[in-house]
């Protein structure tokens, strides 16, 4: 198993710290540096500061969000991408949710699936040099009637293929990312409920396209804190859990709410819900039961955090893909030596 680091979004205040970061991520040998985008900075950006300024980690998107580009100026970012960083860039993209995109971007959330499989097929064309020509329910190209007219990336990526990733969550958006994609970045993933929640969807759209998950890359993130008192360590993350499992997207359209409640959660999910969107966002933090925090973070002493990864590797994850807690550098420089070591620990390096 490899491990990634997720940087997350950058223009917090901590930007110099996050490119030493990287740069630590990249001395001590882990295989892939993940920036975020939502409705701040922007994913291409971050990923060729950091590339430049790096030797040997890859670097990805994760996600571009497929309503801000069409997907042809995605596959010309991919290929400039891989082609400055010297074939180290890995394509991740996502649907983003229906308030950023409808909100931020003005594109209506709907169909996320099929326009998902368009978006994909259209960027594979391109990047692939051919000719780009597509007929769909969302995009046609050229235009009918119009001056346009069939036409190729001019530049060649580094790469004939570059890795393409999609975020998934729900039972369906998993299937299609086995069937079309390389791989697959999971959030909130905990190694118990992997193969239910997870891994089945995924195997069964990889034996549509007459595939294995052999060569696929399954990659959660993880948040990291190392330290004795496991509980307190839990009360770092109650925040972020509350924040996804409350209150990112509305009420009808949380899909991580909906994955708590298929690990077991439903009545929990539920408080969670109804406290943040009431405005009550320490009363929904309070309501993040321990269980779920430990399960799908890497809490406690270098040793336990070994165990922890021992169980994701065993449930079939590939790229474990860690979030160090701390707001100083020293501490997130920590978490990932402290990474490495669980690694070896395990025995899985």
């Amino acid at each position: 198993m490899k491990l990634g680091i997720n940087l997350g979004y950058w223009g917090a205040g901590m930007d110099s710290d996050n490119l030493a970061v990287a740069q630590e991520a990249d001395r001590l040998g882990y295989s892939v540096c993940w920036a975020a985008e939502a409705y701040g900075s922007d994913g291409p950006t971050v990923l060729s500061w950091v590339a430049a300024q790096t030797e040997r980690i890859d670097v990805g998107s994760a996600i571009f969000q497929i309503p801000a580009r069409t997907p042809a100026m995605t596959a010309m970012t991919a290929a400039t991408l891989d082609s400055l960083s010297g074939g180290r860039f890995r394509l991740g993209l996502g649907v983003s949710g229906p308030q950023v995109s409808e909100g931020w971007y003005g594109v209506k959330f709907d169909k996320p699936l099929s326009r998902t499989r368009e978006y994909v097929e259209i960027v594979r064309k391109a990047m692939a040099r051919e000719r780009l020509s597509y007929e769909g329910e969302h995009w046609t190209l050229p235009l009918p009637g119009g001056p346009g007219k069939p036409i190729k990336l001019t530049v060649h990526p580094q790469r004939e293929h570059i890795p393409l990733y999609i975020a998934a969550i729900g039972p369906k958006n998993l299937e299609q990312t086995g069937e079309i994609a390389d791989g697959a970045l999971l959030i909130f993933p905990s190694a118990a409920h992997l193969e239910d929640t997870a891994l089945r969807h995924l195997r069964a759209g990889r034996e549509k396209a007459g595939l294995t998950l052999d060569g696929f890359d399954v990659c959660p993130t993880l948040p990291l804190a190392v330290g004795d008192d496991v509980s307190g360590l839990a009360d770092l993350f109650r925040p972020y859990t509350a924040l996804y499992v409350g209150g990112m997207g509305s009420r009808k359209q949380n899909f991580y709410n909906q994955l708590a409640q298929r690990m077991g959660y439903e009545k929990q999910a539920a408080e969670i819900q109804d406290k943040y969107l009431a405005g009550d966002k320490e009363g929904a933090a309070a309501a993040v039961p321990q269980e779920l925090i430990d399960s799908t973070c890497l809490l406690g002493p270098v040793a336990r955090i070994a165990d922890g990864m021992r169980a994701y590797a065993d449930a079939g994850v590939t790229t474990l893909t860690l979030a160090p807690a701390g707001f100083a550098l020293e501490e997130r420089v920590a978490g990932l030596r402290a990474g490495v070591e669980a690694l070896e620990l395990a025995g899985l390096a």
